[in-house]
């Protein structure tokens, strides 16, 4: 992969640019961190500009649940032609009331029990190389109209499968109210390149998993270990911000968050957030004496001035009656 070439600004967001060969540097580290991963980016120039693709880390970073859609396009969950599940020909629900065809649900599905970030390939379909995306939030089958076919289970292995059968990779489905609750500090990840904008970024993110909320609900927030919350602009490029911030994400992660729920901090304040109470006390306590010190240095000063000035006014006065 060639890091060379000409030397030339690069836009990284609003009024901000980096020169073409201090990104490819760090384009350069970045890859020797992930070598061997399907985390290294390429890079190729399109029309004089340079331009960076790949995965992009994402880490869930959401206090309310995300609402799904119902429906999808790819795979359905239709009633079996024939099995000892169904009962005289009527579909039966989760409590045993009859449902008609139309009513059976009409989502994508994931099998509880299969393998995470594993899909059965389509008729005539190549199956997809491990090196793709790995979707995290994924969907379990609907226990409405659906029974699973088998040997009986016992008693207690009814009850574990109905505790965990809505939890994929710590992702909890509802598919009564279509809410997902990803956990905390879980990753995804998604495809983009070095011109997408951060507004782009999310929409795709959301488009992948199929949630209706808003992407205006949502911003991007690179959060570091130290503390330091730092927001992504409309304007800013979240995979150049990500190469500018290093490849480890012990360091740095890239956050999905709700725009009303966080507030940025910045690096001086980060400082003081991982210490103890007693220690901010005594931090409190030299910036008052600091604080005192000052005040009280002004006002020596000023009184100075003031009686100089006011010397200076008796001389003024006197000066036509000596006359």
């Amino acid at each position: 992969m060639d890091y060379g070439g000409c030397e030339y600004p690069v836009p990284c967001g609003k009024d901000k640019y980096i020169s073409k060969n201090e990104l490819l540097l760090h384009l350069k580290t970045y890859n020797i961190y992930y070598e061997g991963q399907n985390l290294q980016l390429r890079h190729r120039e399109e029309e004089g500009e340079l331009i960076v693709e790949g995965l992009l880390n994402i880490s869930w970073g959401l206090r309310r649940p995300i609402r799904l859609q119902m429906q999808d396009d790819n795979q359905r969950i239709r009633p079996p032609p024939s099995s000892s599940s169904w009962h005289s020909g009527c579909n039966l629900g989760a409590h045993g009331s009859v449902l008609k065809p139309s009513t059976l649900p009409d989502i994508q599905v994931t099998d509880a029990e299969a393998v995470p970030n594993r899909e059965a390939p389509r008729s005539g379909a190549a199956p997809k190389s491990q090196a793709e995306e790995t979707p995290q939030l994924m969907r379990t089958r609907s226990d409405v109209g659906v029974r699973h076919r088998g040997s009986a289970r016992t008693p207690s292995e009814q009850r574990r499968i109905r505790r965990h059968r809505f939890s994929i990779n710590g992702h909890f489905y509802n598919h009564k109210t279509s809410v997902f609750t990803p956990a905390y500090g879980s990753i995804t990840n998604v495809r983009i390149n070095s011109t997408m904008t951060t507004p782009q970024v999310l929409k795709l993110l959301l488009n992948k998993f199929k949630i209706e909320n808003s992407a205006e609900e949502f911003a991007l927030y690179i959060v570091h270990t130290s503390g330091e919350k730092q927001k992504l602009r409309g304007s800013d490029y979240p995979l150049i911000a990500r190469i500018l911030q290093g490849p480890c994400e012990q360091v740095s992660k890239v956050f999905l968050m709700e725009k009303d729920q966080v507030e940025e901090v910045t690096y001086d304040v980060a400082q003081y957030i991982k210490f103890e109470m007693p220690i901010l006390r005594s931090f409190i306590q030299k910036l008052e004496e600091e604080e005192d010190r000052e005040v009280k240095k002004l006002m020596r000063k000023y009184s100075i001035l003031r009686l100089m000035i006011e010397q200076r006014l008796e001389e003024i006065s006197e000066g036509p009656t000596a006359m």
